[in-house]
This record gives C-alpha cells, structure tokens and sequence, in this order.
C-alpha cells in the first residue's frame, strides 16, 4: 500500500506505467509468499482504474498530406528513401512500431503487393496487402539501398551498422521529422489516423475495418468508432445553444 501510495504522488508517469510497475511488485510479493517467507500482502491492493479512452489524438488529414508531400520532395539519399519507406507503412498499412522492426526483406513481395508481418503477441506471420504507395516507396528504397536480404530497416550508425532498427530509433526517426514540420504528435498518431479514416470509410464497419488493422478485439475499434461518432455529432450539440448566443 505504501509503494501504490508513492505512485500515486507520481505525476511524471501515465497510469498505464504506474498499474505495470505495480503488477511487477504484485508478481514478486506473491511468489515470496508461495515460499513461505511473507504472507501474501498483495489481496486488498487493487490497480489503479484506467480509463479505455485514448489520451492522445492522431494526425489529422493535413497534417498527414503535409507529411507525405514533403517527404516526396527530399532528397533522394539512403537515410530519405528509408524514413519514407517507414511512413509509408505508418500511414497507408497502419504498422504498429514493433511490426515494422521485425520486418525482413524477403517478407516483402512486391510482385504481390503483399507482406508477411508479425504483430503484436503473435508467434506467427500474417499476410498483408499493400497500398500501391507503400509498394513504390519500398521499391524505390529496396532498388536503391541494394540489399538482398536481412532486416528490412537497419541501422547506418559506426556502433550498430547493418543491425536491424530498434522501436526506439524508429520513434526517433519519425519525430525528429514530425517536429521539423512543427507537428506534435508520436508515431502511433498514424495509427490513429489510418484506424480513424477506414472507419470513416467503412461506415462504422468494424468487422471489415478490423481485417486491415488487425486488431485482436472490436473493444478497442469501438473506441475509435465512439469518438469518431463524437466528432460528427459535435456540431449538433453546439447548434443547441446557438438560440442564446449573439
């Protein structure tokens, strides 16, 4: 109770942070009491509550058509032709950070405009078609990095040349060009706005949204569709007080 109250105090840490790191004290004081060498201290500390909502928004459409456009007209060198191959899984494939570092050259097929990703808590590759610009951009950087096979991103750095790129290098990547553009948002804000526009597109289907974002559950999608919802009903809400309004 005195480490969840010490937490609490906390206000440099999401609650996300605060419930992993309590989870991690529960695991260890519940195993010392398997051995008999305290009591199990841990039955009336409950987690801190979450709420599902997301905290943070996405890139909307301008700034993403900002991004694009301007990460056409750089010029054409490794490192340029390797960040817009990145975005463009962020913004036409919706790839969490994870999926893009473990992709491999040879699960890209650009003949079949497909790629094997493994995502989040699989064991296993999927299959995934291509957005016809994600395929130009990873052609264009395939033909010109020349490399055959291993990780499809790696580092150029002295220390770690030719290592496959970390989910941190990525996030680094990707804001230092996102803020060079004056936009403030992380590199799950695609991700965001990729789920936002196809639910937007599909009319709220989720179980048809779902095939191409891969989510494991509608719970989340749903969270996604709730504040799209919101978004489209604001107007309505602020039109209610307009009789009082000068």
């Amino acid at each position: 109770m005195s480490f969840k109250r010490l937490l609490t105090s906390k206000t440099d840490i999401s609650i996300s942070t605060k419930n992993k790191y309590l989870v991690s004290a529960r695991i260890l004081l519940k195993e010392l009491s398997k051995t008999g060498v305290i009591p199990d201290i841990t039955v009336n500390v409950k987690s801190f509550k979450q709420d599902k909502k997301h905290k943070r928004t996405g890139l909307n459409d301008n700034q993403v058509k900002t991004v694009w456009e301007t990460i056409n007209n750089l010029p054409t060198d490794y490192k340029n032709n390797r960040l817009k191959a990145i975005i463009s899984l962020l913004v036409f494939q919706g790839l969490r950070q994870i999926e893009i570092t473990r992709l491999n050259v040879t699960d890209i097929n650009l003949e079949a405009s497909t790629a094997m990703v493994r995502g989040k808590g699989k064991d296993d590759k999927e299959q995934i078609d291509l957005h016809p610009e994600a395929v130009k951009a990873l052609k264009f950087y395939l033909l010109n990095s020349k490399i055959a096979d291993g990780p499809l991103f790696a580092c150029i750095s002295n220390n770690h040349r030719n290592k496959r790129l970390s989910t941190r290098s990525i996030r680094g990547l990707v804001k230092e060009f996102l803020l060079s553009l004056n936009i403030e948002k992380t590199t799950h804000g695609f991700r965001h706005y990729f789920t936002t526009t196809l639910i937007k597109q599909f009319k709220g289907d989720l179980l048809e949204v779902a095939q191409y974002t891969r989510h494991q559950s509608l719970e989340m999608l749903q969270i996604y569709n709730d504040r799209v919802k919101k978004e489209s009903d604001l107007p309505k809400y602020y039109e209610a007080f307009s009789g009082i309004i000068k």
